[in-house]
């Protein structure tokens, strides 16, 4: 169900982080390596990413394919930031197809994306939802709630729906938050700065499994995980 990557660190060209690594977004968008739910993640994309002086995110989305949107990739090597989250989409069954459900999605200051699955029916009723789908009505009471009860969130509604799949990640352009609730994600820390993703885009010895039911939060002085009982 979806895969999704975060950068924060010294700027990135978009397809230094989406194109080109051999693992890459694009590549996973076909061919995942680490995919427990479903095997192709053909039913839409997005890309958000924060620039200097603004601090509303920029978006990029769309309902097709990624490999099959070429504006994308003929932009993304001129367009860099510092701080990125991407994600291409497997749509849980029933759920439309739509521009609009295409993580990540944003309350005008963070950017969130979901990789998993949740009950509608357990979800409190929330206000600007982007869609219909499980995972905007996530974003929009995470949002309501405020990033910094992202932990209390996820077990709530873990709570309701014990079989939901969490894995959210947020990124606001100074920091980035992540839960493990049911699916992988692995970071990898370098000096130029720290990524985490659903699944690693390389074959780096540095990249390491984030253990599920974990909060992650990447700040320019490091990474620091908090289980979530």
């Amino acid at each position: 169900m979806c895969r999704h990557l975060a950068w924060l660190g010294r700027p990135r060209t978009l397809s230094a982080l989406v194109t080109e690594p051999p693992s890459s977004l694009l590549v996973q968008s076909y061919a995942p390596r680490r995919q427990r739910y479903g095997t192709v993640n053909a039913d839409g994309w997005g890309v958000g990413f924060f620039t200097p002086g603004r601090v509303q995110p920029a978006r990029w989305r769309s309902a097709r394919p990624l490999w099959g949107d070429p504006s994308f990739a003929s932009v993304a090597p001129v367009v860099s930031s510092g701080c990125v989250v991407a994600a291409v989409r497997s749509a849980t069954v029933g759920m439309p197809l739509e521009e609009s459900a295409a993580a990540p999605f944003t309350d005008g200051r963070w950017l969130l994306s979901h990789n998993g699955r949740v009950d509608r029916a357990v979800l409190p009723p929330v206000r600007d939802a982007e869609s219909t789908v499980d995972s905007a009505l996530l974003a929009a009471l995470v949002f309501d709630r405020g990033l910094d009860a992202l932990g209390a969130t996820v077990r709530e509604v873990g709570a309701a729906d014990p079989g939901a799949r969490l894995n959210l990640l947020a990124a606001d352009g100074t920091r980035l938050l992540a839960t493990t609730w049911g699916d992988t994600l692995s970071a990898l820390v370098t000096p130029d700065g720290t990524a985490l993703a659903s699944e690693p885009w390389d074959d780096d010895p540095r990249w390491a499994d984030v253990p599920d039911h974990s909060l992650v939060e990447v700040t320019p002085d490091g990474l620091t995980l908090t289980p979530l009982p």
